[in-house]
């Protein structure tokens, strides 16, 4: 008989920073923001993750047929897997907006 692993939840803060930890596995610098139950972590402009404990959950796109946001979404209890992902949304949306000579200069000189 197969057992499952026992699967122990972790709240929104936790679950941000074990997610924020993997993301600076991948040198993606992170910041987090808690509270009212949600947790926040802000990777760039245009890309924040939020996260309830059970789920994160990033913004894709755009559908223009119904007018709504997209989301991808990735189980909670997998940071280094969602952090993967949020690392090639991170490219994506870099690639559409890079960081203007300004903010650029301000990451490299904090580097």
């Amino acid at each position: 008989m197969l057992l499952k692993p026992l699967m122990i939840a972790l709240g929104p803060d936790q679950s941000a920073h074990a997610l924020r930890y993997a993301l600076a596995e991948q040198d993606i610098a992170s910041d987090i923001h808690a509270g009212y139950g949600l947790a926040l972590v802000s990777v760039r402009v245009g890309l924040v993750v939020w996260c309830d404990g059970n789920w994160f959950w990033w913004r894709v796109g755009w559908n223009d047929r119904r007018k709504r946001v997209l989301y991808a979404r990735h189980p909670a209890d997998e940071p280094v897997r969602a952090a993967r992902r949020v690392a090639f949304r991170c490219e994506e949306v870099y690639r559409h907006n890079p960081h203007s000579e300004l903010i650029a200069d301000v990451v490299s000189s904090v580097r």
